[in-house]
């Protein structure tokens, strides 16, 4: 298989899959070694670029995923159902940030940041996808424990919550929020 033909599988396989394909299982799928999938997503993303398309592929917790670009969100709702794309609310954003700053939490740590029940918060975000379940701690009653999605990831257009900023650099007046 020549380089080209390899390019091409990795796309194939990106468009194929829907989903976050890991790098090493992208590299076996499109016969090259797992250092040369970054050049083959860069000279995809390259050829998206100069022709306009409305594709890209994000990097994702050391997996890719093909997708569209923000700029067609729009266009997309006006095709799709959009019943999960409605807005999150303030309370659910406050508890995202607990997650993504704490992960893996329980229920009740997320409860005690905020200061109120946050139950059917936590479900919901289930539902939409930007959490879920990451095990069980080992303590009494061994509570379910909460961490980001993909998803999450992806709808705040960052590659892995390392990318988040340090709760030092939020705004002084929303620290005060989170610091409660």
């Amino acid at each position: 298989m020549g380089f080209n033909e390899n390019i091409s599988a990795a796309e194939a396989v990106l468009f194929a899959y829907g989903e976050p394909v890991e790098a090493g299982k992208l590299a076996i799928a499109s016969g090259v070694d797992r250092q040369t999938i970054p050049k083959i997503i860069a000279m995809l993303n390259d050829r998206y670029e100069q022709t306009g398309s409305s594709l890209q592929i994000l990097k994702l917790d050391g997996s890719y995923q093909l997708c569209t670009r923000k700029e067609y969100s729009k266009n997309i709702k006006l095709a799709m159902d959009t019943r999960n794309n409605t807005p999150i609310s303030q309370a659910a954003m406050e508890t995202l940030a607990v997650i993504a700053y704490n992960q893996p939490v329980t229920k009740n740590f997320v409860e005690s940041v905020r200061g109120t029940d946050s139950s059917s918060v936590v479900n919901n975000l289930v539902q939409k996808g930007l959490i879920c379940e990451a095990g069980r701690l080992e303590i009494p009653g061994k509570p379910v424990a909460y961490k980001t999605t993909e998803l999450f990831l992806r709808s705040f257009g960052i590659s892995s919550v390392d990318e988040l900023p340090s709760v030092e650099n939020i705004k002084p007046e929303m620290q005060g929020d989170i610091n409660e």
